[in-house]
């Protein structure tokens, strides 16, 4: 039985306490049937009446552990929710964890139990995984790569092909929670507050969108924020996207706080809202679509596309406007 408090090389070798891990740790509380160490391939049975999808992603993040999350939960909504907005309902998950030498084992238990509580609820199965350990001061504590399937219905498409002069852009709701909270569980400006990440799976907010004729595109606003994805859309259709303030829904913990530190909100991750592109004359049906369920309550249209030179203006609050930039550097330090 596997009785070390911390992880080792050992656990990485391939030997005894590599299998121990994997068993007691992974296996264990992933409990799924349809995770299976003794293959090196999964079979997959697809129906055919759906477009599969695929996506892959990685997550680091400092603290590991941070208020309403922790770098399992990141890593499994974070997958999803990529599949998600693309019109895919998740099926499976790939898992690849990289450990550092030296990490706590009652961490690692806790963030495993994260990630498969996070699966389970999302309805997925982890399938297959790996793990490897790094020599200590390699990397930063663990490091989780993943890769999700999904399937789509072969009707719906989505895609910035489509975004049209005058379509109406809404977010599912409050913006910048994750990179306030995560900011704030570092303790590097002595700070402390209310604030917890969104992270979660957008599945509930984003397929029924399915059923609404005129949703043009949908986008997660993780690294970068709200402004970056607006610039994604802007730069692919070279409309401008109007964004206004008073319609942006920021909660005022996190608003005060990117007021004392210089942090701007709309550059700031979010990890549990969707950001949607639809017909002006559907825009209202979407909102109210959202409104009714419980991830959707502060839901709101914020912005439209018109025709400019692929600008994101944001329309202030007092009667002016300012131009949103384009991210250069990170405004926070990697959260996701």
């Amino acid at each position: 039985m596997m009785d070390d408090r911390h992880v080792s090389l050992a656990h990485g070798n391939g030997g005894r306490f590599m299998r121990e891990m994997i068993e007691e740790v992974f296996v264990s509380h992933l409990g799924d049937s349809a995770l299976d160490v003794h293959l090196d391939a999964v079979p997959l049975t697809l129906p055919s009446d759906k477009v599969p999808c695929i996506t892959t992603d990685a997550f680091t993040v400092q603290p590991l552990e941070f208020p309403g999350g922790d770098i399992g939960s990141l890593a499994v909504n974070g997958t999803i929710n990529d599949l998600a907005v693309s019109g895919a309902a998740p099926q499976a998950l790939t898992l690849n964890a990289i450990i550092e030498e030296g990490l706590e084992m009652a961490c690692l238990i806790r963030i495993v139990k994260s990630l498969a509580e996070a699966a389970r609820n999302a309805g997925v199965h982890v399938v297959a995984g790996d793990t490897k350990v790094v020599p200590r001061g390699h990397g930063g504590g663990l490091y989780l790569a993943t890769t999700g399937l999904g399937l789509r219905d072969a009707t719906w498409r989505l895609g910035l092909d489509r975004v049209e002069d005058g379509d109406a852009l809404l977010v599912s709701g409050p913006i910048g929670d994750h990179g306030i909270a995560v900011m704030l569980a570092r303790e590097a400006f002595d700070l402390s507050g209310p604030v917890r990440s969104d992270c979660a799976a957008v599945t509930p907010l984003a397929l029924p969108l399915a059923k609404v004729d005129g949703v043009r595109f949908m986008r997660d606003p993780t690294r970068g924020g709200l402004a970056t994805v607006a610039h994604e859309i802007a730069t692919a259709t070279s409309l401008n996207v109007r964004l206004s303030e008073t319609q942006i829904p920021v909660r005022d913990p996190v608003r005060s706080v990117c007021e004392m530190l210089g942090y701007d909100p709309y550059y700031l991750a979010c990890e549990g809202r969707v950001v949607a592109v639809a017909a002006p004359d559907v825009a209202d049906e979407v909102l109210k679509l959202w409104q009714s369920l419980p991830d959707g309550d502060g839901a709101a249209r914020i912005g439209a596309l018109s025709q400019g030179a692929g600008h994101v203006v944001l329309e202030t609050e007092i009667g002016g406007e300012r131009l949103l930039e384009e991210l250069e550097d990170d405004p926070l330090p990697r959260i996701c």
